[in-house]
């Protein structure tokens, strides 16, 4: 595995994010990661959870027919962050920095990530960190999705944008 990947969200729109994933932050979750852009797995998954000033979160679920439906995911990787006993994960948790998502139970990460749209420091060590958003572009973008009218369609989907937003691919740079 490489210590650096560089890789670009294309969204349904072109809109683009870029990111620097860094193996020694969190090297399962960067592998877990480029495993399932090779495997082309977030192609036209959708941002499921958007929260002002706070973080865009997508990798779980897509729409089709007009449904909501769940990608398939049938096992976990462990969280690697300090209060998991992961102490090499020191990025910093703020505007463009890409974590993985989880439950309460903290090896419970599989494809879910969320990218934050301001400081989030209160996450540090306590969610795997990973990479990070290379140029300024990348980081309106992200301020732009966050910023996007959500709703509450179900209990179990508060701040669900009102507009679908999709990614097209993940390109491996």
């Amino acid at each position: 595995m490489q210590e650096k990947y560089n890789v670009c969200i294309v969204l349904n729109d072109d809109r683009k994010i870029n990111l620097c994933l860094e193996s020694k932050y969190a090297p399962k979750s960067v592998e877990n990661f480029i495993k399932l852009v090779n495997e082309k797995f977030y192609d036209g998954v959708i941002f499921h959870r958007i929260i002002d000033n706070f973080m865009i979160q997508t990798g779980g679920y897509y729409i089709e027919n007009n449904r909501l439906l769940e990608k398939d995911v049938d096992y976990t990787i462990k969280g690697e962050f300090k209060s998991n006993g992961f102490n090499d994960n020191t990025l910093s948790h703020k505007l463009g920095v890409i974590s993985m998502a989880r439950t309460n139970d903290k090896n419970s990460a599989s494809t879910q990530f969320f990218i934050c749209s301001a400081n989030c420091s209160w996450l540090d060590g306590e969610y795997a960190a990973f990479g990070y958003t290379t140029d300024e572009e990348s980081n309106k973008v992200v301020l732009e999705l966050s910023k996007v009218g959500t709703f509450c369609p179900h209990p179990a989907f508060a701040d669900f944008p009102v507009e679908p937003i999709s990614i097209k691919t993940i390109e491996l740079l």
